[in-house]
């Protein structure tokens, strides 16, 4: 192992982010999948973002430009979608909106794996994905099963500094998320969140949502790493309350919505869990 690259972010850092989100309340434009948009726009609004559901090829490219960030989430893609894609990919880039590239399923599915690897020649700002999906989409292999996991998310933290030559920040969700970018002084550090709920899983769309949470903490964040760290600590403490207050899967899921409005910037001081980890020899700061 390397030399520890320190990450100099902590709850503060993220209590700040939560601040800021609530204060500028981002909206974000995603272009997600069926099953996702109603509970991907409901996490927003209970966050403090708001959240527009364009993704359609007239107009995706010009709500890009004045969003203040933009989700594309690949799980149930068409031509039609996968064209809205990528024009609001080039838009964003070209506006300066920082968007998040969802890559759902690839590694496991040739079409969509086309179509993130072609999308990263657009810079997304994050990308954000379970273990598996990183660890393809960086060309290192990997067994997607369909939109789960099957690597654990410690072994995705190789692939997620390779894609760093495509994105400011790279995450690799699992029990405990691992997030990899550029701090304010342009090192590379890497940053783990631990905590959460094994009920995320079993409701449709927390990870997909994680997607929109980030765009829009993307929106308010003094750097990208701290605004994706901010998203999946948000999410983790948001989950363990959410867990103590249901009985099962559909109890939590409202009760979820629920935390993540309850949530502030004490609550954020007092139970999350940020810490730096260090990074494989040989990652260049």
């Amino acid at each position: 192992m390397s030399d520890i690259n320190t990450a100099d972010i902590s709850a503060e850092t993220v209590a700040s982010a939560l601040d800021a989100l609530r204060a500028q309340v981002p909206l974000v434009q995603s272009l997600t999948n069926i099953v996702s948009a109603n509970f991907l726009t409901n996490v927003l609004l209970a966050a403090g973002a708001s959240n527009a559901h364009i993704d359609n090829v007239h107009e995706s490219a010009g709500f890009a430009a004045i969003a203040g960030g933009v989700l594309v989430n690949l799980g149930t893609p068409d031509d039609a979608t996968a064209a809205a894609f990528r024009v609001a990919a080039e838009a964003a880039q070209a506006a300066g909106t920082p968007w998040v590239l969802d890559p759902v399923g690839v590694g496991g599915l040739p079409w969509r794996s086309e179509i993130a690897v072609d999308l990263l020649q657009f810079r997304p700002t994050a990308i954000r994905g379970n273990a598996s999906e990183i660890i393809a989409l960086a060309g290192l292999g990997g067994d997607t099963r369909g939109v789960d996991s099957a690597s654990d998310s410690v072994d995705a933290v190789p692939a997620a500094l390779a894609l760093l030559k495509y994105a400011d920040a790279v995450s690799a969700s699992g029990p405990v998320d691992y997030v990899v970018g550029r701090d304010r002084d342009g090192g590379v550090v890497g940053v783990k969140i631990s905590g959460g709920s094994a009920l995320l899983p079993r409701v449709t769309s927390t990870g997909c949502s994680l997607g929109g949470l980030v765009a829009a903490y993307l929106a308010v964040a003094q750097t990208p790493l701290e605004g994706l760290v901010a998203a999946h600590t948000h999410v983790a403490v948001a989950s363990e309350i959410a867990e103590a207050n249901s009985t099962g899967p559909g109890s939590f899921a409202v009760a979820y919505l629920d935390a993540l409005y309850a949530v502030d910037a004490d609550t954020i001081r007092a139970r999350a869990r940020v810490e730096s980890f260090e990074l494989p020899t040989g990652v260049q700061n």
